[in-house]
């Protein structure tokens, strides 16, 4: 009898990848034969994981679910399923907008989906990775307590639940014995993680017995949050060298006013004084952070202050993104949205035309140096890899010409960098 098809779509972060690969498993254990953002999905059956954070995810979201809602009218698939953090939001609207769905789930009980289906599946942590075999994302916990102002997050996850620390470490044993190389540590605000189960923060305990486990080469750390920072975590990143001189962590803004009506609880002072300490306890560390522009409120005062704070702090890696009004939140419902769109636009692409001089001024800095490279995959005329100042995704890749010698997928090499440009390095493998 021919296996029925489902074909899994993830939109957005990573932390929803991680459900999509635990999904993947259920349904290749019942049987279905299984693909992941298929060019061209074709699929008896399509599962939607969508994005509810910004405008634009939303809007990305729902244009995938009509486009699907309209190949299921059309009879090119079966079965619609919607999951995720937008139905979680919004599944009464959507139940009501968008009938061609068979069922939409939200964010935590998609786990019922296969059941629906009439199967028989223990929900476990079991993951089919969509990844390249050699890296993974560990999530080590769900939702968040910070309440920032502008931010639906913790509206659409609840408050922080750490996952227990045994549960993650065998987690990544079983990653370890599968081949997995490197971990991207992922969770809503890392930082806070263990304060709910323990009563103390655990996250350097936790990075610490991670790096200890035999077969993990790299870990990488997103995201963190300023306030409160747990500082015994920078003596892990230090001290083990598995563990990536890398660290994400979403600042948004400078200017102190800005700051007290976003709800940050922390100031202009305790960031800068954040970041040098950082940078001081860890020597060569990459920051990666992501800035907002255009917050209700926010004067031409307030951003030439963001951009002087960018000039002075010069991250290694640095995202950002104008301010869209959320539903629910604080913001929406206390500070009027009263910087116009073109305002907004035009100092995001301020911003990040500033980022990228010094990007290009930073990425100039390591030619000539020699980097550990792996190997992600071959691009045209090149092998692309990252060192581990590179997060995937998101961060700039290392490029290697293909001509040079054979290079195997998820190995280290040694790189010398003998080119660079704002969001790549060139390089040629040393021969031992």
């Amino acid at each position: 009898m021919k296996r029925k098809t489902v074909d899994i779509i993830t939109l957005g972060c990573s932390k929803n990848l991680v459900d999509s690969e635990k999904l993947m498993a259920q349904f290749l254990e019942a049987g279905y034969d299984c693909t992941h953002d298929a060019p061209n999905p074709k699929g008896e059956i399509v599962v939607i994981n969508t994005c509810g954070f910004i405008a634009d995810a939303k809007e990305e979201s729902v244009n995938t679910v009509l486009e699907f809602a309209e190949a299921k009218e059309e009879g090119r698939i079966e079965k619609l399923f919607v999951m995720g953090c937008l139905s979680e939001r919004y599944l009464k609207e959507l139940e009501e907008e968008i009938p061609q769905v068979d069922k939409f789930y939200g964010k935590f009980d998609w786990v019922d989906l296969l059941k629906d289906l009439g199967k028989k599946v223990e929900a476990s942590d079991i993951r089919c990775l969509t990844t390249p075999r050699h890296y993974a994302y560990v999530k080590i916990a769900e939702g968040c307590n910070r309440f920032c102002s502008y931010c639906a997050i913790p509206l659409i996850t609840g408050r922080f639940i750490s996952r227990p620390m045994e549960e993650i470490l065998n987690e990544v044993r079983e990653l370890v014995a599968q081949g997995v190389k490197e971990f991207q540590v992922i969770a809503q605000e890392l930082t806070f993680y263990g304060i709910d189960i323990y009563g103390t923060p655990k996250i350097a305990e936790l990075i610490e017995q991670m790096a200890e486990i035999k077969g993990v080469k790299w870990i990488r750390l997103h995201y963190a949050y300023p306030a409160e920072f747990p500082m015994d975590l920078l003596r892990v990143m230090r001290e083990k060298p598995n563990v990536c001189k890398y660290l994400d962590i979403a600042l948004q803004h400078i200017s102190d006013s800005i700051l007290d009506r976003m709800h940050r609880h922390v100031t202009k002072a305790e960031t800068y004084a954040l970041l040098d300490t950082i940078r001081k306890e860890v020597p060569g560390i990459h920051l990666r952070t992501t800035l907002m522009v255009g917050y209700p409120g926010e004067t031409e005062a307030d951003f030439e202050k963001l951009k002087d704070f960018v000039r002075k702090a010069r991250f290694e890696r640095m995202g950002a993104f104008a301010y869209s009004e959320e539903d629910g939140t604080f913001a929406a419902l206390h500070h009027p949205d009263d910087v116009p769109a073109e305002v907004k636009q035009q100092r995001l692409d301020e911003l990040m035309a500033l980022q990228a001089e010094i990007s290009a001024e930073l990425n100039a800095k390591k030619v000539g140096k020699t980097l550990k490279v792996i190997i992600d995959r071959i691009e045209g005329d090149y092998y692309v890899g990252r060192s581990e100042f590179d997060s995937p995704e998101v961060d700039p890749e290392i490029l290697i010409p293909k001509a040079s010698r054979r290079l195997r997928k998820g190995s280290f090499y040694q790189v010398l960098i003998t080119d660079s440009s704002d969001y790549e390095l060139y390089g040629n493998v040393v021969e031992k």
